[in-house]
């Protein structure tokens, strides 16, 4: 019985799988048989899934780092400011009511702009600092192995990107920099592209059963 079932259950969620994103798809181009109104109902159940998925990871997270500060595992201390962080920023968020004129409320709303801006976008801005730098420092290590044209127009470009972000002193902003700019929104909107389409393929290849990320092979 239970080879059975395995036998099965990878042909069921094919079905049901193929099933609901055939639904999906067919919904956005016609709204025939309720098909628009069942996409709504689907996507909605999706993100909720979703919700609880990241529930539960934020759950397994914190239950990680409790074991580890109670097993006083090495990066203990580290746990620890995690825990006390998430706790406070969840409190507050969760508390703070905007604009209210309780003097409690004015404190709590100022410990939440100071939690989000302060700390939260300052993270978030050392991040994408440290990944322009990372960039950079894997297109000089391409020159090692591999040098042509499309690896020096990356690297004078990334440079060029770079030198035109923020005024230099006693300069100001480079006369090119809206150039630049330009030059590197399209190369953000070519990424966009090439992600949009290769979610696309990895639907449809989904959709005809060729990848199966929910349990088959």
């Amino acid at each position: 019985m239970t080879r059975i079932i395995k036998r099965i259950s990878p042909v069921i969620n094919a079905v049901i799988a193929i099933t609901f994103g055939v639904i999906v798809l067919l919904g956005y181009f016609t709204s025939s048989f309720g098909l628009a109104g069942l996409r709504i109902v689907i996507m909605q159940v999706a993100v909720l899934l979703a919700g609880v998925a990241v529930f539960i990871g934020i759950i397994n997270l914190l239950s990680v780092h409790f074991q580890k500060i109670r097993q006083r595992k090495t990066g203990a201390v580290n746990s620890v400011i995690l825990l006390v962080a998430f706790m406070i920023t969840f409190l507050v968020v969760l508390v703070a009511t905007p604009d209210s004129a309780d003097g409690f409320q004015k404190i709590l709303g100022s410990m939440k702009e100071i939690l989000l801006n302060g700390i939260l976008v300052s993270a978030e801005v050392s991040l994408l600092a440290i990944l322009a730098v990372t960039l950079l420092f894997a297109g000089v290590r391409m020159l090692r192995w591999r040098i042509d044209l499309r690896t020096v127009l990356f690297l004078v470009t990334a440079q060029l990107v770079l030198a035109t972000v923020g005024p230099w002193p006693w300069i100001g902003q480079l006369p090119f920099g809206n150039l630049i700019q330009v030059i590197a929104a399209g190369g953000a909107r070519g990424i966009l592209l090439g992600v949009a389409l290769g979610t696309l393929t990895t639907g449809l290849r989904i959709l005809f059963g060729t990848d199966r990320p929910y349990g088959g092979k």
